[in-house]
């Protein structure tokens, strides 16, 4: 059976993962997982991740889940652009996800990138999801 919203599955593992305090978690690989990862371990959401072959072709992300004082780092995260609903942004309408604490991380012309980063960067594009 064929997934549709990949991305939105994996936050769903990292989620569930987190409230069972599970010390990692894995997903079926693909680049933009890969990439949504790296901006959640830049911006110190998750410890790390690392990419596995199942066999030839299969590969898997095995994602290492971050805690502080026994509590998930990750207070929420939850997907914003679906694939019935995408959500783009303009530069000057870029979210602020609960006044700058949070991230949303977007899907931009240049690459996955939190949206601090976009504002750096000076480009808009989809809205993927949104950490506190």
């Amino acid at each position: 059976m064929t997934m549709s919203d990949t991305v939105g599955d994996m936050l769903t593992r990292i989620r569930n993962g987190q409230r069972a305090h599970k010390p990692a978690v894995s997903s079926p690989a693909s680049n933009l997982r890969a990439n949504v990862l790296e901006v959640l371990k830049r911006e110190g959401y998750i410890r790390g991740y690392s990419r596995h072959e199942i066999r030839t072709g299969i590969s898997e992300l095995r994602i290492e889940l971050k805690y502080y004082e026994g509590e998930p780092v990750i207070k929420e995260i939850t997907r914003v652009s679906k694939p019935g609903r995408r959500v783009y942004s303009k530069i000057k309408d870029l979210p602020s996800v609960y006044g700058g604490l949070g991230i949303a991380i977007l899907s931009t012309p240049r690459g996955v990138m939190s949206d601090s980063e976009a504002r750096t960067a000076h480009v808009g594009g989809e809205v993927l999801c949104r950490v506190f």
